[in-house]
């Protein structure tokens, strides 16, 4: 197998998505490669985000705009980091996780994605599709779908 130069991983901050992080980051780290951690989100609805506030008080930094989704990108480097990575882009990005993921794809030209398998052997992952199984369907690139849930 030649070496990867560009690794794209999408997480959503699930232990699941981590350990996928982890198996990217060691494969980047082996090959020298980019390591790009993608989280997708959509922009919080002011609406919603003002009754969490309300809820939340003092913790609601939390869903404030894309708060969360930076959270989930700086636990995902520290994970990437400590699995063997060195060359390591955080991406927020808006939108649906598969058509977001398979955009930055394309974007940073990457010859590997890797994702998780979670949802991927359940019955509405047979029934309506599943993160992993609709990237890997649908990649033009690579596709390393990591055991994560047994």
């Amino acid at each position: 197998m030649s070496a990867y130069r560009t690794i794209v991983v999408g997480t959503d901050g699930s232990e699941s998505s981590y350990r996928a992080v982890e198996k990217a980051a060691a494969l980047a780290g082996d090959a020298g490669a980019q390591l790009v951690i993608a989280c997708a989100y959509y922009p919080a609805d002011p609406k919603e985000t003002a009754q969490a506030a309300d809820v939340l008080r003092d913790e609601a930094y939390q869903v404030t705009g894309s708060a969360p989704t930076y959270e989930i990108l700086r636990t995902a480097r520290e994970k990437a980091i400590v699995a063997g990575a060195h060359k390591i882009t955080e991406r927020p990005i808006v939108g649906a996780p598969v058509d977001s993921l398979l955009t930055l794809v394309e974007e940073v030209d990457a010859d590997l994605i890797v994702i998780g398998n979670r949802g991927l052997n359940t019955l509405t992952g047979r029934l309506l599709g599943s993160v992993p199984s609709d990237v890997a369907r649908k990649a033009l690139c690579d596709v390393l779908v990591v055991h994560t849930v047994r």
